[in-house]
């Protein structure tokens, strides 16, 4: 990766920029765990943040949310003019997200699990949410937590498993919790989430989307326009 301290940041790509920003705030919470980090907002804001939040949806692909809006509707619309209508948003404090789409993916046991697709502008402001806060709670997870967490898959919990089998370990506990993120308590979750973070703006955003209102698959939500 080389040393990003060494690189001025008018040189620094988008990628970099975020990076050098996360690392810094990785290390100020792995020192200080009771710490609460206040000026977040200003980042999720800023264009090289949603720039590369922007990119990183993309490349994660997905449908079209509520308003049918594609990656392609973005491109051709103009990627900097989508973001710069963002960044207007959250400055002005407008910003307000869309209700989501909820689609019906089938199971192998010929179930369906039900997925929440945000709209694009939803999904990019969100990423550049978590592209800030995300170092803060990678500093207090536990270091054997593998799911959703980056640089880390099942690969890896698979490898720690056998390290553990052939450390003498061979009893293991299985369990699934039902409809798991459909029953997570929104009051409890944002008070965690308080404990590390105490910028309201941030704690708003989130509390928008825990809100945001739902639409079925195959009912309305809305024309094809970008502003």
């Amino acid at each position: 990766m080389g040393d990003l301290q060494a690189i001025p940041k008018s040189q620094m790509s988008d990628d970099e920029r975020v990076r050098d920003f996360q690392r810094k705030l990785y290390r100020k919470a792995k020192q200080e765990e009771g710490f609460r980090f206040y000026v977040l907002y200003d980042k999720v804001r800023m264009l090289h943040f949603l720039r590369e939040a922007y990119k990183r949806c993309k490349a994660n692909g997905g449908s079209a949310g509520a308003d049918g809006i594609t990656f392609e509707d973005v491109e051709s619309y103009g990627v900097e003019k989508f973001l710069g209508e963002i960044i207007e948003e959250l400055e002005n404090k407008t910003y307000e997200p869309q209700p989501v789409l909820r689609v019906y993916i089938p199971k192998t046991n010929g179930k369906t699990r039900p997925l929440g697709i945000p709209v694009i502008k939803d999904r990019v402001v969100q990423m550049s949410v978590k592209l800030v806060i995300e170092p803060i709670f990678e500093a207090d997870f536990e270091d054997s937590s593998y799911g959703f967490r980056p640089g880390r898959s099942a690969g890896d919990a698979v490898r720690k498993i056998k390290e553990k089998l052939r450390e003498g370990k061979t009893e293991v506990f299985d369990a699934d919790l039902s409809s798991y993120f459909d029953t997570i308590p929104h009051k409890e979750l944002l008070l965690l989430i308080g404990m590390r973070i105490s910028d309201k703006n941030v704690l708003h955003l989130i509390k928008m989307w825990l809100k945001a209102p739902v639409i079925e698959e195959g009912k309305p939500g809305g024309g094809r326009k970008i502003r």
